[in-house]
Parts: C-alpha cells; sequence; structure tokens
C-alpha cells in the first residue's frame, strides 16, 4: 500500500472521529432542550426521556464504530494519521 492511500485512509477514519463529537455535541444541546421544552409545555408527563434515550443508544453505537481503540489526547488528529499509516506499512 502506497504513502499515499494509506495517508487518505487515516484522514478519512480523522474524519469519522470528528463526526462522532459533532454527532455528540448535537445530541447534549439537543437534549437540553428538550427537558427544558418538556417542563415548559407538560411538567407533569416527562416525555423527555424517549428521545434522548433513542438518540443516545444511536451516539453509543456511533461512539463504539469510531473508537474500536481509545484514541484520545492532544494533537489527536496527527497522532491518529501518523498510527494508521504506521499500521498500514507492516
Amino acid at each position: 500500500m502506497e504513502d499515499k492511500e494509506r495517508y487518505e485512509n487515516a484522514k478519512k477514519q480523522v474524519m469519522e472521529i470528528k463526526s462522532f463529537y459533532s454527532h455528540l455535541i448535537v445530541y447534549l444541546i439537543m437534549s437540553v432542550f428538550f427537558i427544558v421544552g418538556n417542563l415548559l409545555t407538560s411538567p407533569g408527563f416527562y416525555w423527555f426521556y424517549w428521545p434522548i434515550i433513542g438518540w443516545g443508544v444511536g451516539v453509543l453505537f456511533h461512539g463504539v464504530e469510531t473508537f474500536k481503540k481509545g484514541t484520545f489526547g492532544k494533537n489527536w488528529e496527527e497522532k491518529k494519521i501518523q498510527e494508521i499509516m504506521q499500521k498500514d506499512r507492516k
């Protein structure tokens, strides 16, 4: 496998990680809106649990798919690209 192809594969995986974090942030923000909206409109019935749980399962599966191995820390994008390129050289 050529270096250019390995780099493109690594770049794709980094974009998947960024996509997961975007999904997580939107989920957290919308969860707050669901809770506030529910408490303002019908405080006697807590319906906000259902969309939060359903969407949370989706975020969980997205995270499992994205992070088959853990990848955290500073400059994680470049580290991940280098790690994937090294793995592909073997």
